[in-house]
């Protein structure tokens, strides 16, 4: 994996390059001291998993994770801060951001968060190589299944992680089969724009859809909760939701944490498509 790390402080990027060395997790591009120089290099080195410092001089963390996430959305990034508080973390999961390293650097939780990012890339690139196969049109005949059979398929998913008769299950189907029609991803649009093929006020659309996938992502937790191996959880729940927004969700529900996960919803509905067209 391809590491880029953006930190005001010299000693921090040279600690984590340290660790990234020592512990084998990836060849280090580039680094940089501020958001703007940072801005350009990720631009052109194009890394998989970038470390960003929240509070920088220029350009904040969360600013140049909005950026370059508008034009590189499959770069992942990981937060690096002392800051914790609601408003800030909220902040930074609206830029992009899932996953975040506290200062001070511990050896461990870097090795760690970086090790599941880099899971995370792998799922999604086997995702899109399964994918793909229903774009070639040599394989049509024999990989692609109606468009009867994906919506029929997705339906079978909803059921399974108990969402099939939420307000905004319509919603889902009617994204989903867009974008089946049209041999389209979510990373061809952002939710706003695919909510407002459908209707005049996107953002309640959006809403529903959201409401919707939170009761999934809570219905899994309490399975995880009761069976860490049962197969509708070890199945679900990394393809539709972010496995760590997941489990912070499961220490919600035990009482652990007062923090609770949160949805990707463009992650969410790919997977739905992705499944539904498996089953």
């Amino acid at each position: 994996m391809r590491i880029y790390i953006v930190d005001d402080d010299k000693n921090v990027i040279k600690i984590l390059e340290r660790i990234i060395i020592d512990k084998n997790l990836g060849d280090i591009v580039g680094s940089a001291q501020d958001g703007i120089t940072a801005l350009e290099e990720i631009k052109s080195l194009r890394p998989d998993i970038a470390l960003v410092d929240l509070l920088m001089p220029g350009m904040d963390g969360i600013s140049l994770v909005k950026e370059i996430k508008s034009i590189e959305p499959n770069i992942q990034f990981i937060m690096i801060s002392q800051v914790s508080t609601k408003d800030m973390i909220s902040k930074a999961y609206e830029s992009g951001i899932e996953y975040y390293i506290s200062k001070p650097i511990d050896v461990i939780e870097v090795q760690t968060v970086i090790k599941k990012v880099q899971e995370k890339i792998d799922i999604n690139k086997k995702l899109y190589q399964i994918q793909s196969l229903f774009t070639n049109e040599s394989n049509i005949s024999n990989l692609d299944k109606s468009e009867e059979d994906s919506i029929a398929g997705i339906k079978r998913v909803m059921q399974k992680i108990g969402i099939l008769g939420e307000v905004g299950t319509q919603d889902i189907i009617k994204i989903a089969k867009y974008l089946i029609d049209n041999n389209k991803t979510m990373a061809d649009f952002t939710i706003k724009e695919l909510c407002s093929k459908f209707t005049d006020n996107p953002k309640t659309m959006e809403q529903r859809i959201r409401r919707t996938a939170t009761v999934g992502m809570i219905n899994l937790a309490n399975i995880g909760i009761e069976d860490y191996m049962n197969e509708i959880f070890t199945e679900y729940s990394n393809g539709l939701y972010n496995f760590e927004q997941l489990k912070i969700e499961m220490d919600y529900i035990r009482g652990k944490s007062k923090k609770r996960g949160r949805v990707n919803i463009k992650k969410f509905i790919d997977g739905i498509v992705y499944y539904g067209k498996q089953h």
